[in-house]
């Protein structure tokens, strides 16, 4: 059996909201509203006054802002937030009771400020607001006890929603009761909700029921009566000046006893005008950034926020030295965060299979980027430096060598005569190949073959002509020139034998040449055996492209590729006519149903049959 609050074993009893053992909810009463109000001037703003013998108080914004909620006593005591300092959320005492002030910082917070205390209170408390940017809002409640609820001459007095700045406002209450008793406290006062407050040095609330509407009283228009100064307004700000006015009533000229001013001529009521007010500068205050977004996604992180010295006057802020701060603890300008657990890496799947049978290629596997929850997410979300490799080399050992060849070059070393065309052959490994090939061996390729452009005119002397053009476009090649042994006649010259000329040094009739590197060039190896004799096969060869130092380039041309499979051996087949095969039986036919030509005997007995039906079976599978 569960024990009730009365300690009774067995009881069902409970404390209710006001606190009472057992009790029905209506000892006590609770307090709640909105603030609501749009304020124009920085500063401190108050919001609502908290009696003595509050409970369950609950001052919270509505949403996140820059503004900040402040404490104090109705002694004048700072509690939470006061003098412009800031102070760190946490548990402060006041008013006989223990505070909580929370400030959300994380970046994904949308909640604001509170207060939080469980009470009761020693003394009436005020509520305040530091005002930097729009109000959101701030939402208030606490419980009085059933014989403190909220009488005419204490709301008379409270004014919720009355900020220092002058303006006076009611706060939005969800308690129809509790609306009517503000309508009836500003008719008791003879102030609307647009009018200053007056600061009565010296005077205190009448404790006589304010409830009582006075009689009207005829009005009377005469000497007995005038208007008198019986105040100022408060100043619309605490300091860094500000401005008031002065308030003016109707009085007896005799008792000075204030009264309607339907006795006074409002012709002739005064003109408030504004008067300069706490003109002493506003002490300097850390204004506090927005904190940064985490530097990380997830795992720890950092975030940052700028923190200014500031200080108001004439309603401006300004940005000053930071000196000026000194007397309050600076806030930190940054802090760790961590937004979730980071995923990591797993790999999902062996290494596959090299991608050569030879010499070197790649193998890969599969890694992926799982979250603590087991899921395949991006790969952003782990951290990319400690990822394991996907792909790494591997080396089958070297592969079968072949000679790699260009094309023939498009020129005859020799404009006329014997000359040459060149080529450049090259041992390779080669890199993946189905190609029946073996070592590069002995039989070099020919780098050169002969070429004729025609017989060379006739020339001078030991004369030499003007060099060809080089054998090559680009590369090392060769150069000739014609030289000759001539005569020279009265305008001609004659042709003799070159032993005529064998005492004259003959000057070179060949030299290298060197035009410009040739860059990358295609080589390809001499075509593979073809894969049918007959009825249509093809042959392959391997082409690749290389640089002037012969290692792999991809700089070739495409269009330029030499063909890498051609098809060879179209022709028929045609099969060989055996004369001494003829059949020694007539009914060899019955031999071939029978299938016996697999035997030795009948084959050569039944030899024109059993070729016929063997050619078929091959071309048959052949087709296949």
């Amino acid at each position: 059996q569960s024990i009730g609050c009365d300690d009774y074993l067995g009881s069902d009893k409970v404390i209710d909201k006001c606190g009472i053992c057992g009790g029905d909810n209506t000892a006590c009463k609770v307090v709640s509203g909105v603030f609501k109000h749009t304020l124009t001037n920085l500063g401190y703003h108050k919001i609502v006054e908290i009696p003595e013998g509050a409970t369950k108080i609950n001052i919270t914004e509505m949403s996140k802002s820059n503004n900040y909620l402040a404490l104090r006593s109705r002694s004048g005591r700072s509690i939470i937030n006061g003098n412009w300092a800031i102070d760190r959320p946490g548990r402060y005492e006041g008013g006989g009771t223990l505070f909580t002030y929370k400030r959300p910082n994380e970046i994904s917070s949308t909640a604001g400020e509170s207060f939080l205390a469980d009470g009761p209170t020693n003394e009436v408390l005020d509520v305040y607001m530091i005002h930097q940017q729009p109000n959101p809002g701030i939402h208030y409640e606490y419980i009085i006890p059933g014989d403190n609820v909220i009488s005419p001459q204490l709301l008379a007095h409270r004014r919720p929603g009355e900020p220092l700045n002058g303006q006076l406002g009611m706060p939005e209450s969800t308690n129809h009761e509790d609306e009517d008793l503000h309508r009836e406290t500003d008719t008791l006062t003879g102030q609307s909700a647009g009018t200053f407050p007056v600061i009565q040095t010296g005077r205190f609330p009448s404790h006589q029921p304010e409830n009582q509407v006075p009689a009207v009283q005829p009005p009377r228009q005469n000497r007995e009566h005038n208007w008198k100064q019986i105040g100022k307004t408060e100043c619309t700000t605490t300091c860094g000046k500000g401005s008031q006015y002065p308030v003016f009533h109707c009085v007896n000229r005799i008792t000075h006893e204030e009264v309607s001013e339907s006795y006074c001529d409002s012709s002739t009521k005064p003109i408030p005008e504004e008067e300069a007010c706490n003109l002493f500068p506003c002490p300097a205050f850390w204004d506090i950034g927005e904190w940064s977004e985490c530097s990380k996604t997830c795992g720890l992180g950092m975030q940052h926020r700028q923190i200014l010295c500031r200080q108001m006057y004439a309603n401006r802020t300004l940005t000053v030295q930071q000196y000026r701060c000194h007397h309050l603890e600076k806030p930190e300008t940054t802090s760790t965060c961590q937004l979730k657990i980071c995923s990591e890496w797993q790999i999902r799947t062996e290494w596959t299979s090299c991608s050569v049978p030879c010499g070197v290629g790649q193998r890969t596997r599969d890694v992926k980027c799982v979250s603590n929850l087991g899921d395949i997410v991006d790969d952003e979300e782990c951290n990319m430096k400690l990822r394991p490799n996907d792909i790494e080399n591997c080396d089958m050992g070297p592969c079968a060598k072949s000679w790699f060849l260009t094309e023939w070059s498009d020129r005859c070393s020799a404009e006329c005569g014997d000359g040459v065309r060149t080529r450049s052959v090259v041992c390779m490994t080669n890199h993946v190949s189905s190609l029946p090939l073996e070592g590069c061996g002995n039989n070099r390729p020919s780098e050169t073959t002969p070429c004729n452009n025609g017989p060379c005119a006739g020339k001078v002397e030991w004369f030499a002509g003007g060099w060809t053009q080089c054998s090559t476009e680009c590369g090392s090649g060769t150069q000739q020139r014609e030289v000759i042994c001539v005569r020279k006649t009265e305008g001609n010259f004659d042709v003799l034998n070159p032993y005529e000329c064998s005492y004259l040094e003959k000057p070179p009739s060949q030299q290298s040449c060197y035009l410009k590197p040739c860059g990358s060039k295609w080589f390809h190896t001499e075509w593979s055996t073809c894969s049918k004799s007959c009825e249509g096969g093809f042959r392959v060869r391997e082409v690749r492209c290389l640089s002037d130092d012969m290692t792999a380039s991809t700089q070739c041309d495409p269009q330029l590729k030499p063909e890498e499979k051609e098809p060879c051996n179209t022709q028929d087949c045609t099969p060989e006519i055996d004369e001494n095969c003829k059949d020694k039986y007539y009914n060899c036919n019955v031999v071939v149903q029978a299938r016996l030509c697999v035997y030795t005997y009948y084959k050569t007995a039944c030899c024109a049959s059993c070729t016929r039906v063997a050619n078929r079976q091959s071309g048959f599978l052949g087709h296949r």
